[in-house]
C-alpha cells in the first residue's frame, strides 16, 4: 500500500519580513544631519559672500561652521537618544509602581483601552483579565497603548552620534564645492556663490526624493518640501550678510 502523501504545507501569504539593516534604518539620522550641515553653511556662505568677496574670508568661516556643526550635531544626537532612553525607564518605573500600588485603577485603564478598540462585554472581560494576569504583558500594554512609547536602546546612541555627525560634514563641504573653482579655473567668488545656490537645491531635491521613495509620499512633494525649507533657511543667511554689507577685495 502506498504511503499517503505528505498534506501541503501552507505558504505564507508574503515573505517574512526582514529586518535589512544598511541605509534605511539611519536615513533619518542621515537626511537630519545632511540638511543641517548643507542648510546651515550655505546660508553662512551667502551671507560672508555678500559681505565680502575675499575666498580666504569666506573658506575660514565656513570650514569653522563645518566642524563646529559636525561635533555639535552629533553630540545632540548622543545626548537626545539617551535622554529618550531615560524618559521610557522613568515612565515604565512609574507604569509598574502603579500596577503595584493601585491595580484597580490600572485594570480600568487597560479596560477604557480595549474598549476603544471596539470589544465589548465578555471578550472584553477576558481581554482584560487575560492581559492583566501577567505583569509583564500588563505594564507594556500600558506602556504601548496608554503612553504609545516603545523600547528605546543607548546602545545605539554612538553609532546614530557618528552618522549624524559625519552625514552633517558632508552637507557641510557640499556648498563649498564651487569655491574650489575659483583657484583652479579663476572664476571669481560671486560665480561661485551663484554655482553654490542651484547646486545645493538640487541635492535638497533629490535628498527629499529620495526620502519619499524608500519610505513613503510622493517624492516631487517632498523633494519640493526639502528644497524651500532649505533655501529659505539659506535667504536668511544671506540677508543677514547683506545687513552687515562690507565691501571686499
Amino acid at each position: 500500500m502506498a504511503d499517503p502523501e505528505p498534506a501541503h504545507q501552507a505558504q505564507p501569504l508574503h515573505d517574512p519580513d526582514v529586518d535589512r539593516g544598511g541605509i534605511g534604518r539611519q536615513l533619518r539620522d542621515i537626511i537630519l544631519g545632511g540638511q543641517d550641515g548643507l542648510v546651515n553653511v550655505l546660508g553662512l556662505v551667502l551671507g560672508v559672500a555678500a559681505a565680502t568677496a575675499q575666498l580666504r574670508i569666506i573658506l575660514a568661516a565656513a570650514l569653522a561652521a563645518t566642524f563646529s556643526e559636525s561635533i555639535a550635531m552629533g553630540g545632540v544626537m548622543y545626548t537626545s537618544v539617551l535622554a529618550e532612553r531615560d524618559y521610557y525607564l522613568a515612565m515604565l518605573a512609574k507604569e509598574q509602581q502603579e500596577v503595584e500600588e493601585v491595580p484597580d485603577v490600572e485594570i480600568e485603564e487597560v479596560r477604557q483601552i480595549f474598549r476603544d478598540k471596539g470589544l465589548h462585554g465578555e471578550v472584553l472581560e477576558r481581554v482584560v483579565k487575560e492581559i492583566t494576569s501577567d505583569k509583564k504583558v500588563w505594564v507594556d500594554v500600558m506602556m504601548r497603548d496608554e503612553l504609545h512609547l516603545t523600547p528605546v536602546s543607548g546602545q545605539g546612541a554612538v553609532r546614530r552620534a557618528v552618522i549624524t555627525g559625519f552625514s552633517t560634514l558632508i552637507g557641510s563641504l557640499i556648498p563649498l564645492v564651487p569655491f574650489l573653482f575659483v583657484p583652479l579655473f579663476g572664476i571669481s567668488v560671486t560665480a561661485a556663490t551663484i554655482m553654490a545656490i542651484p547646486l545645493c537645491a538640487a541635492v535638497l531635491f533629490a535628498v527629499g526624493a529620495y526620502k519619499a521613495l524608500t519610505l513613503v509620499g510622493d517624492w516631487r512633494i517632498s523633494g519640493l518640501q526639502m528644497l524651500v525649507i532649505g533655501m529659505v533657511s539659506a535667504a536668511a543667511g544671506y540677508g543677514i550678510g547683506r545687513l552687515l554689507h562690507v565691501s571686499g577685495g
